[in-house]
């Protein structure tokens, strides 16, 4: 894979400080949520958004 420009790094630490922020929000929710089907949508939004942010960690190798 070739070198990312300086905007394409930039542009890719936004993205992965947004999902970090994104996962602790969630998760947070999750716990504090009552509702069983509304905690397992947090929970899994969490695990997504996780996933997301290592993909895109996984570009900065």
């Amino acid at each position: 894979m070739s070198q990312l420009n300086h905007q394409e790094l930039q542009s890719l630490r936004h993205l992965i400080g947004a999902h970090d922020t994104a996962c602790e929000k969630l998760q947070t929710y999750a716990q504090q949520c009552q509702d069983p089907q509304v905690k397992m949508y947090f929970e899994k939004s969490t695990q997504d958004a996780q996933k997301t942010k290592q993909q895109l960690m996984s570009f900065l190798n």
